[in-house]
C-alpha cells in the first residue's frame, strides 16, 4: 500500500511574526553598516548554521516580508531600501516603525487585507478574521496560521490598543500620533467612528452619542464608562448602522461644549447612563428631552432612578461583582438592542418628562 504524498500548499504570507525577522536585518545593520553580506558570513556572526532549517526559514520569511533580497540559495544578502530603514538606528523612532508596519502588515497583502477591512473596529474574533479570509484565495487549511500571525504582527507594532474597554485595531496615523504626542488624545475621535471634529459638516445619521459619567483617568467611573462602552453598549449597537461616540473623545472630561451640544442635539439616537447621578449626564439628557428624538436609558442597578424619569425604561444593569455580571451580559446587550431598535423604528413616539406634560409639550412643541 503506497503512502499518499502531501501536497504542499503555498503560502502567500511569512510564517512567522516580523519580529522573528529582524534578527537578520539588524544584523546586517550592526556587521555590515546596511551594506550586502555574504550569507555564510552573516550567519556566522548571528551563530546559526546557514544550511539549517531555522535558518533557511529565516531567510524564506525575511524574503516575503520584504525586509531583505536574497534567497536560501543565495552568495549574498542585502536589505531592501525600506529594510534599511526599518533596522536603522539614525532614523526616527515614528520613520523606523512606520517602515516596519508598511513591510510587516501593508506588504502582505493577506494582512493588508484584514487590517484595511478592520482598522478604527474593535478586534474581532479569530473565527471572523478567518471567515473575512475566505473571501481571499488562501487555502482554508492556512487561515487560522495567517491570522494568528497577523494577531501577533499587530500587537508588536502597537497597533492593537485598548480603548473603551476593549482591544481596537488603531490607524497607523493614531499610533505615530500617540508617539510624537503632537496630537492630545482628547481631541481623537473613538476609532470606531470616521467623524471630525474640526466642526464641519457631520453625517449624525450615522451617529449614537453616548452621555455616561466619564470622570478622571483611572478613577471608578472611568473605568464604568470605559467598561459599559466597550462590553456592552457598542456590542448592542452592532447591526443598526450607526457609530458610537463619546464626550471624552471630542473634548475634555467635564466640559459641555457647543460640540457636544451639536452632537446631542443631532445624533440619531442617544444612550445615556444614568448611573452615579452625574450632573453633566442630567444636563445632557435635558437638552436631549428638548429634541423629542430617541433615547435609551441605562443604569447600574445600584443607582436608583430619579423621581422624573421613573416611569420610563431603564435598562438596570448588575455590576455588584464580576461573578453577577458576566453570565447576564448577552441578556443586557439584548435588552438593549431591543430599545435601540424600538427607538429607531419609532422616533415620533419619543416620550420624556417634557412630552408627558401636556401644557408644557403644547407651548414648547405645538399641539
Amino acid at each position: 500500500m503506497t503512502k499518499e504524498k502531501k501536497t504542499r500548499v503555498a503560502r502567500p504570507f511569512p510564517t512567522c511574526p516580523f519580529e522573528d525577522i529582524l534578527v537578520i536585518g539588524n544584523a546586517i545593520q550592526e556587521f555590515a553598516a546596511g551594506e550586502k553580506i555574504r550569507r555564510i558570513t552573516l550567519f556566522d556572526h548571528i551563530d546559526r548554521s546557514p544550511e539549517s532549517g531555522p535558518s533557511r526559514a529565516l531567510i524564506t520569511n525575511s524574503k516575503k516580508y520584504k525586509l531583505t533580497k536574497g534567497g536560501t540559495q543565495a552568495e549574498h544578502i542585502e536589505l531592501t531600501d525600506l529594510g534599511k530603514i526599518a533596522t536603522s538606528e539614525i532614523v526616527s523612532k515614528t520613520d523606523k516603525l512606520t517602515a516596519q508596519i508598511e513591510l510587516g502588515i501593508f506588504g502582505v497583502n493577506p494582512f493588508n487585507f484584514l487590517y484595511e477591512r478592520f482598522k478604527n473596529n474593535k478586534l474581532p474574533s479569530k473565527q471572523v478574521l478567518i471567515d473575512t479570509l475566505k473571501e481571499t484565495d488562501i487555502d482554508e487549511q492556512l487561515l487560522s496560521e495567517c491570522v494568528d500571525i497577523f494577531i501577533v504582527n499587530l500587537k508588536y507594532f502597537g497597533l492593537l490598543k485598548t480603548l473603551s474597554g476593549s482591544e481596537r485595531i488603531i490607524t497607523l496615523e493614531h499610533l505615530v500620533d500617540d508617539m510624537d504626542d503632537s496630537v492630545d488624545n482628547n481631541t481623537i475621535l473613538n476609532v470606531n467612528t470616521q467623524i471630525t471634529t474640526s466642526g464641519h459638516s457631520k453625517d449624525f445619521n450615522n451617529v449614537c452619542f453616548y452621555i455616561t459619567p466619564i470622570g478622571s483617568e483611572d478613577s471608578e467611573q472611568r473605568k464604568h464608562a470605559d467598561l459599559f462602552f466597550g462590553s456592552i453598549v457598542e456590542p448592542a449597537l452592532e447591526g443598526f448602522g450607526v457609530n458610537l461616540v463619546r464626550a471624552d473623545k471630542i473634548t475634555k472630561p467635564g466640559l459641555i461644549n457647543n460640540q457636544i451640544i451639536e452632537y446631542i442635539i443631532k445624533s440619531k439616537l442617544v444612550i445615556a447612563d444614568l448611573s452615579y447621578h452625574n450632573p453633566n449626564v442630567f444636563y445632557e439628557l435635558a437638552i436631549r428631552h428638548m429634541c423629542r428624538k430617541p433615547i435609551v436609558q441605562i443604569k447600574r442597578a445600584v443607582d436608583s432612578i430619579p423621581f422624573d424619569l421613573q416611569q420610563f425604561r431603564t435598562i438596570s444593569i448588575d455590576t455588584t461583582n464580576i461573578y453577577s455580571l458576566v453570565p447576564k451580559l448577552e441578556t443586557y446587550k439584548s435588552e438593549i438592542a431591543t430599545q435601540i431598535r424600538s427607538a429607531l423604528e419609532n422616533p415620533d413616539s419619543v416620550d420624556n418628562p417634557l412630552t408627558q406634560n401636556k401644557k408644557i409639550a403644547e407651548e414648547i412643541f405645538g399641539k
